[in-house]
């Protein structure tokens, strides 16, 4: 347009803050959507409060639950993951707090809970609204009063755990089927960040591949890559997210 100057106005002006950290732990972006993630994330990690992290597959969600673990008090503590995406449900009990020898068939030795494992430290249910619904209560509980029963255990055992969750499920819409619990929904979502997928943020790119290259151990390969071979990665969807990246 030559020496004309356009300037658009919202109908509606609001002020947006973006904060100027582009990273939390290893997790990097410069848009303003994931410099607000950070800025939320950045609040919520000296604290014990439970963090629910959702997006879709490949976004990362397990990386940001163990940087939220290192900006934590318990980052020399245990971090202990549980992916409730691949507990059968007929073992969900046992699989979340463990079981004594001989509790039931097939039971031959004992089995510690992950969070007697994680005990000081966090544990991180990865998949959270896979976990079938008769076992939610029970986690609920255990959530609630810090404490857990093994299956075929009389006592309770007090626990000390940050809990952090992550989910590619709309939970919300979840417990309105009737699939998730409400009360077990608003206890591990405490503080909730929902992460972007790649392809809503595809001026990250060059950033995430220059911190993939460098990670690999190269850290001039980056300018190595010509502008079109960037251009190519920046019109792709990414189904994947940064996984498939």
């Amino acid at each position: 347009v030559g020496d004309t100057m356009l300037e658009f106005t919202p109908a509606q002006p609001e002020q947006v803050e973006v904060p100027e950290v582009a990273s939390f732990g290893p997790v990097v972006g410069n848009g303003p959507t994931m410099r607000s993630v950070f800025e939320r994330l950045r609040k919520a990690g000296p604290t014990d409060l439970t963090v629910l992290i959702t997006g879709e597959t490949g976004c990362g969600k397990e990386l940001v639950a163990q940087a939220i673990h290192q900006a934590s008090n318990r980052a020399n503590r245990p971090f202990i993951v549980v992916d409730c995406g691949a507990i059968a449900p007929s073992l969900a009990e046992s699989a979340l707090f463990g079981h004594e020898r001989g509790s039931f068939t097939g039971a031959i030795e004992k089995r510690v809970s992950p969070f007697v494992e994680a005990d000081g430290g966090t544990i991180f249910l990865d998949e959270l609204g896979e976990l079938p619904v008769d076992v939610q209560p029970k986690l609920l509980r255990a959530l609630a009063e810090q404490r857990i029963k093994a299956v075929g255990s009389k006592t309770y055992r007090p626990v000390n755990v940050r809990v952090l969750a992550a989910t590619r499920r709309d939970l919300v819409r979840e417990v309105n089927e009737g699939n998730f619990r409400s009360d077990l929904y608003f206890r591990v979502a405490q503080v909730k960040v929902e992460l972007p997928p790649l392809r809503q943020r595809l001026e990250d790119i060059p950033l995430l591949v220059r911190k993939m290259l460098a990670d690999m151990g190269d850290k001039t390969a980056y300018d190595r890559i010509p502008n079109d071979s960037l251009e190519r990665l920046m019109r792709h969807d990414w189904p994947g997210n940064v996984r498939e990246l």
